[in-house]
């Protein structure tokens, strides 16, 4: 059985990806830490960032946290400025 999610992209990631957004297919029950794997695997210019927090449901999340099929995930690139 897999876990379809949809994923929100910003900034860099959009760029790496050339999307704005992703369906994927993740093993039932997936994790946040799964999917960010997943992705590195997929586009490895995003293992070069320095850092990548990931939202689900508009909160921040960490690698254990179960995702379900309806969850809003967006990955958040790093930022800058001053």
């Amino acid at each position: 059985m897999s876990n379809r999610i949809s994923v929100q992209l910003f900034g860099i990631t959009r760029e790496i990806v050339g999307s704005s957004a992703l369906t994927l297919d993740l093993p039932q029950p997936g994790q946040v830490g799964e999917l960010l794997s997943n992705l590195k695997e997929q586009y490895p210019a995003l293992t070069g960032l320095r850092s990548l927090l990931v939202a689900v449901n508009g909160e921040y999340a960490e690698a254990d946290q179960p995702l379900h099929p309806n969850d809003e995930i967006a990955l958040i690139p790093p930022v800058s400025g001053g």
